[in-house]
Order: C-alpha cells, then structure tokens, then sequence
C-alpha cells in the first residue's frame, strides 16, 4: 500500500514537472514573436516622428512632425504641383501682391498667400502667387521681389531643413560663395539674400496644404 502510494507520487511529481517546464517554454516564447510582428507593423511615420505642440501656429492649421525628418531635397517631385502657403518661423505668410511686392502677412485668408509650388527640376521649385499671378524671385543682388515672368530668378532650390522647416535659396545666385535664401524678418518685411544663412530661423518655412 505504501509503496504504491510512493510510486505513484513519484510520478504525479514528474508529470506536473514537465507540464510547468512546457509552460515556461511557452510563455517565453511569447513576448520575442510580438516583439517582431509589432515592428513590421508599424509604418515609418509611426516609428520616425513625434508630435510637437501647434500652440504658435494659426488655428486652422497644425504643427509638423519635425521629429526624425532628415534634411533632403524634393528629389522625387519633378513636375510635381502643390497647392500651399508658407508659413515662415517668425509667424507670417508668405505672399506676393498685384504689383509684385513680396511681405508677409499675420492674415489666415489672404489671397496673395495662396501659393502654387512647382518642380522645375530635381531639387529646384518655383513658387507663384495664384491670384497676383507674380513669381517668387530673388535677384543677383540679394533682393526678394514678385516677378511677372518666369526667369532664372525664379528658379529655387527647396530643401528640408533638421527642424521640419524648409528653405528656398536662389538656384543661380550667391554672394561670397554663400548661398542666399528667401526670409522674412520679425516684421514681416524680406531680407537681403547677403544677410540670410540656412540655419536662421527667418528663412524657414513651412508649406501648409490649402483645402479647396
């Protein structure tokens, strides 16, 4: 009686040893499988950006993921359309009155800030008003203005800059070696390309889609 008593423990002792080994190995195993499917499953904007606050920005429009954007040109949008205003860091809209006068303006439903960006060549944009029918411009000497006709003035280099911001430097024009970028000041009144650099912050802007 004892000894089947033993026998039989023994074996209830191994069977339930076996069972939490398979357990463990079970178990383990787990977390590493949802490890990689999770990572397959995220696409790159979810894994490359964060959100940032849009507290500075116009109520009708909504901050950029900067986060984890490299600095690049638009190589892939050759001849490529977009609809949009630029937005500069220092909270103006870019735009280009009737009589080519090109400033910036705190107001959300300008028409002059209505833009048409397109790709002329790799890397290289040109940027008009649609309702003055004026294109950006910057001329050898530096100076912002709103040209009738499209010229090698006209011609931009676009480019994304570390903070999700973005620059436009005169393809054809440098001043010492440097290149010269459209900016606007804290007053809303453009710059001299001589007096611009890429990493100041007057020569940033963002390009906000417009709803039609």
């Amino acid at each position: 009686m004892c000894k089947w008593i033993l026998i039989n423990g023994a074996s209830a002792s191994s069977h339930l040893r076996c069972c939490c080994l398979l357990l463990l190995f079970l178990v383990s195993s787990v977390p590493v499988t949802c490890h990689d499917l999770s990572q397959d499953m995220l696409s790159p904007e979810a894994t490359n950006s964060s959100s940032s606050s849009s507290s500075s920005f116009p109520s009708s429009f909504s901050s950029p993921s900067s986060a984890g954007r490299h600095v690049r040109s638009y190589n892939h949008l050759q001849g490529d359309v977009r609809k949009r205003k630029l937005y500069s860091y220092n909270k103006y809209f870019l735009k280009i009155e009737k009589n080519g006068k090109v400033s910036g303006t705190k107001k959300e439903n300008c028409p002059f800030s209505i833009l048409e960006i397109t790709s002329v060549e790799i890397g290289v944009v040109a940027v008009k008003s649609i309702k003055s029918n004026y294109y950006l411009a910057m001329n050898k000497k530096g100076k912002v203005y709103g040209s009738k006709e499209f010229n090698i003035d006209c011609k931009l280099k676009e480019r994304i800059e570390e903070n999700g911001y973005n620059t436009y430097a005169s393809l054809n024009w440098k001043h010492n070696g440097r290149q010269m970028f459209v900016a606007l000041n804290g007053r809303g009144a453009t710059k001299r390309g001589q007096k611009t650099r890429r990493k100041n912050t007057s020569a940033h802007f963002l390009p906000m889609v417009v709803m039609s």
